[in-house]
């Protein structure tokens, strides 16, 4: 009998696991004065989409499938937003599609945090105006941008999510740093440039263990609890220089994010790979459990707590999602 992965067992493994924890995940889940709200880092990945999956046959639209997530789970992380600008048409739809108090967390777009955007993304009017050495380029980063360009691709960013702030469906912006940005000065700075050019909540995750070495914790936690700025919360593979460790700090009385990328070590740093394979990883209700009090102690210092599953291969993320909300429920009642 061929061995079965538990952390890859397949969709039909995990579909009965999602069965068994129930629909808790629908509605925010109260702890102390504050509230938790489960989802996952995407409803639109090519594995998650196959019918039947997480979606039912039959659900073919855009529209169909964001409003039956939207039925399932209370938030949901937008991606997208880092590969292409938005625009304000799509925002109207996510608004339309989903119910009064849905939530979106939206990443930042590459060009904010020091990662390359490739330029055949960038809207017609920003690329018009690109020099044209930068216009032969493939990809192009933050620091090749001519300023003014820089700034509209800030006022298009924002100006694209006015609906969502005006039907207060905006929990807050993800600020994802790459791995080779370390802490400094200039990365400091970097991060309350972007809030104030965005003027949202925004929500930070590092990629490099760096900020959490003995030389920066301190630091770090600093920095962020001075400007009241949400720190995220990570669990992902360990052991790799770039490691992130899992420290809960609360930094913010408004806001607070929890990730999870999975733990698939095989997969983490291995390049040309899409992101659900890299993600591939089902976590297992031991694992789950061990942060629930984690979550739960977070959650009743913090108004909003948004706990976001980034494992988004098949239905792997919408399972754990479930379970998880199910676990801070059972300890909430």
């Amino acid at each position: 009998m061929a061995h079965v992965d538990p952390h890859d067992p397949g969709d039909e493994v995990a579909r009965k696991r999602a069965e068994e924890a129930g629909d808790v995940a629908r509605k925010p889940i109260k702890a102390g004065k504050g509230e938790a709200r489960f989802g996952t880092a995407s409803w639109t990945d090519p594995t998650m989409i196959v019918p039947g999956v997480f979606y039912p046959p039959g659900l073919k639209t855009a529209e169909d499938r964001l409003r039956f997530y939207a039925g399932q789970f209370s938030m949901v992380e937008v991606d997208a937003t880092y590969y292409a600008l938005p625009y304000r048409r799509m925002a109207e739809a996510w608004v339309e599609r989903t119910p009064k108090d849905f939530v979106f967390d939206i990443k930042a777009h590459a060009l904010m945090t020091g990662q390359p955007t490739e330029v055949a993304r960038l809207p017609k009017a920003i690329k018009e105006e690109l020099p044209a050495q930068l216009t032969e380029k493939k990809r192009i980063y933050r620091k090749d941008m001519p300023g003014e360009l820089l700034d509209a691709v800030y006022a298009q960013f924002r100006e694209a999510l006015e609906p969502l702030i005006d039907a207060r469906k905006i929990g807050a912006v993800l600020v994802q740093f790459p791995k080779w940005v370390f802490p400094s000065n200039e990365a400091r700075e970097l991060i309350l440039e972007t809030r104030q050019r965005l003027d949202l909540q925004i929500a930070v995750e590092f990629r490099h263990g760096s900020w959490f070495n003995e030389k920066n914790a301190q630091r770090t936690i600093k920095f962020l609890q001075d400007n009241k700025i949400p720190y995220v919360a990570v669990d992902e593979p360990q052991g790799f220089k770039s490691s992130v460790p899992p420290v809960v700090i609360p930094t913010n009385d408004e806001l607070a994010v929890f990730r999870f990328h999975g733990r698939n070590k095989e997969t983490w740093e291995k390049k040309n790979i899409t992101p659900s394979e890299r993600f591939r990883y089902l976590y297992d209700e031991d694992e789950l459990a061990d942060w629930t009090p984690k979550i739960a102690a977070v959650a009743k210092q913090t108004k909003q707590t948004h706990v976001v599953y980034n494992n988004c291969f098949s239905n792997y993320g919408t399972t754990n999602a479930r379970e998880a909300a199910k676990l801070l429920a059972e300890m909430q009642a």
